[in-house]
């Protein structure tokens, strides 16, 4: 009912019902996110070298997911047959497939993924058929001050208690460091931020078949409590209300947190010349409040859009983004999370980047957001209310109440 709801899928199939698209080879365009971590140039002239008859051109999109998103969709409702091959973010494969915009990779488009974590074939998957390669995973890791801690605090009270004296509460301007911090603006990565929290306490945020909001229950209410209670208390400086990633990231690098919650590619910038905590940081899974808590599953696959006439060479191009030199430099250049579960057990990997196996713990515990077709509406119902009532302007219960209405409502409206 919601598939039908949201679109369902293209009755014409796009291009992708074409058989003389899908054999098809030549020139093609790979449309990716701002390349914040070096890595395209690498991808461009390896893939353009083997192959000099179908080179492919990577076009960037902005830095910002929610402005990616609506380029995609609206080259996609124009069936623009220049996005060949489009980088997609876990959460939007759900809406992409039931729209019908993916080429299912299936029959003789299937994939051995074998080798892949399954957590990121899994966010790949929707209604039991893969649409997208995984070729970049993520999950949510705690940055933390290990010349002001001797060891990572593993759960939320841990953490609450060694700021104690060490910290300047509710601010970051002060002699001292403020305690933790995440991306609380009201934007995409508060989703992140709140499904994590809400996560850890065994809390959910849509049921599992995704018709109906489960978020207005106890566990979510304590769940979210710890953001809320944070600005409440002071353990989280006012100013992370403003805070996306670069902003909290820039906060940590300059000496003004204590813990902060971020992706894998942050150490890159952290171990950086201008980073004034390049030796003094750690990194541990999220805590959590009774231990180890729950990441939200991150990442990007390739899919290749029903539109694109050369098929073919976008197939061969989503494994190439798959293979060892692609994923090893990804991690070696933009310390982007590898798909390749052999790549978190490499020796020299693990001696140059000691934080892969509690990446790999925290990817392989990672929750992934609310799966839904509805997703959009489904984040503008947690970013409005959870930011709310991290502001105080409304209180933890009934910001839950408001944001379980709001996605039921967008469930039943299609």
């Amino acid at each position: 009912m919601l598939t039908t709801a949201c679109g369902g899928g293209d009755d014409d199939g796009g291009s992708g019902s074409d058989s003389a698209a899908r054999e098809a080879r030549g020139p093609f365009t790979f449309v990716t996110g701002k390349d914040n971590s070096g890595t395209m140039p690498y991808i461009e002239e390896e893939w353009n070298k083997l192959h000099p008859d179908e080179k492919v051109t990577i076009k960037q999109q902005s830095d910002s997911a929610d402005q990616q998103l609506a380029d995609l969709q609206q080259h996609f409702q124009s069936k623009d047959a220049n996005y060949d091959v489009v980088t997609v973010d876990v959460v939007w494969t759900a809406e992409f497939a039931a729209k019908g915009w993916l080429v299912p990779l299936k029959d003789d488009f299937a994939l051995d993924q074998a080798a892949l974590l399954p957590a990121t074939v899994e966010a790949a998957t929707y209604n039991g058929t893969q649409y997208a390669a995984p070729y970049a995973s993520d999950g949510g890791l705690l940055y933390y001050r290990k010349d002001l801690v001797e060891k990572a605090p593993t759960t939320w009270e841990e953490l609450i208690s060694s700021c104690e004296g060490k910290t300047t509460s509710g601010t970051i301007k002060g002699d001292k460091p403020a305690c933790y911090a995440g991306q609380l603006a009201k934007y995409e990565g508060l989703t992140v931020n709140a499904a994590e929290a809400i996560n850890a306490t065994g809390g959910t945020v849509v049921s599992e078949d995704g018709k109906s909001a489960t978020v207005n229950s106890p566990e979510a209410t304590t769940g979210l409590d710890f953001l809320v209670n944070g600005f409440k208390e002071g353990y989280i400086p006012k100013e992370a209300l403003g805070f996306k990633e670069t902003e909290s990231l820039n906060a940590f690098s300059a000496g003004q947190l204590m813990y902060l919650r971020n992706w894998p590619y942050a150490a890159a910038i952290l171990s950086g010349d201008s980073s004034k905590v390049a030796d003094k940081y750690g990194i541990a899974p999220l805590p959590g409040p009774d231990g180890h808590g729950a990441s939200s599953l991150g990442g990007h696959s390739v899919a290749i859009s029903t539109y694109s006439d050369t098929q073919a060479s976008a197939l061969d191009f989503i494994k190439f983004m798959q293979s060892e030199e692609v994923q090893r430099n990804d991690l070696t250049v933009g310390t982007l999370a590898p798909v390749l579960a052999e790549l978190y057990t490499d020796p020299e990997l693990v001696k140059e980047f000691t934080y892969l196996p509690d990446l790999l713990k925290s990817i392989e515990s990672a929750v992934p957001r609310p799966v839904t077709p509805f997703y959009p509406a489904v984040t503008q119902a947690i970013q409005t209310n959870a930011y709310a009532a991290l502001q105080g302007e409304t209180s933890t219960a009934d910001a839950l109440k408001n944001m379980a209405e709001a996605i039921d409502s967008a469930a039943a409206g299609g």
